[in-house]
């Protein structure tokens, strides 16, 4: 490569060695020769994918030693805060007892010390038209379910399980779940049940149906711990107050 003007008097007063100055030029030329790399478009990359939902605790894991295998509970669908656990309870009633906070969406089982170990539960209609003080009069693994006949008034479509036609069998689809706790005020069944769901996503809300619905791994758990004739507390919603009876 020439220079363009002779520059050898000007390079020997500054010092600058020839060689230097092509090398120089050489480099200015070649990066003046280089593009950047092209990118990508937005919609070419690659979107990482979803994290693993969490591993489902033991407590809710499928209980295959059932007339019945009862699925694992879907713990993306329930809430953790509804999620059974042990707490401190201070309160005045004796251990053994069942509150029913139909406001708050939990039950409570009373425990010695304070303490009391809380259910998440989903409220049905029938479940807002009890409030008051009652005994657990018995419980039953798998029931079969006997719609009042009020029940089937209003929906004709339940007369085969009707009590005159024996009710529904038991199984996933009974609407009582795994087990189921009857309550009795006065020694009289006062129609309000504790009873299990596989419907996670009802546990913490007011649904359509029903008294008082916990998922089956928990109604299963609730009736291997509660005696027949513990008391049971049901405090009422005020925003309900209409439904009592």
């Amino acid at each position: 490569m020439r220079l363009p003007v002779d520059c050898s008097p000007l390079l020997k007063r500054v010092g600058v060695p020839r060689r230097a100055l092509l090398v120089g030029a050489g480099a200015l030329f070649l990066g003046g020769c280089t593009t950047a790399l092209p990118t990508a478009p937005e919609s070419a990359l690659v979107a990482a994918p979803p994290p693993p939902p969490p591993p489902t605790p033991l407590m809710y894991a499928a209980m295959l030693n059932e007339e019945f295998l009862i699925p694992a509970v879907d713990t993306t669908k329930l809430d953790p805060r509804f999620w059974r656990q042990e707490i401190d309870y201070p309160t005045d009633e004796p251990a053994g007892t069942l509150i029913v906070d139909t406001p708050g969406k939990y039950l409570y089982h009373v425990l010695p010390g304070g303490r009391a170990t809380r259910y998440g539960i989903g409220v049905g209609r029938d479940g807002f038209a009890w409030a008051g003080r009652a005994i657990v009069a018995y419980k039953r693994k798998w029931p079969r379910w006997t719609p009042p006949d009020t029940m089937v008034a209003r929906q004709p479509e339940l007369e085969p399980y009707s009590i005159a036609n024996g009710g529904m069998g038991p199984g996933l689809d009974n609407p009582l779940g795994a087990r189921a706790l009857y309550i009795h005020e006065g020694g009289r069944d006062t129609l309000y049940r504790l009873h299990g769901t596989p419907e996670a996503s009802s546990i913490g809300n007011a649904v359509s149906s029903g008294c008082i619905r916990l998922v089956n791994q928990d109604v299963a758990h609730l009736y291997d711990t509660v005696r027949d004739g513990s008391p049971l507390v049901v405090i009422p919603d005020p925003t309900m107050s209409h439904l009592l009876v």
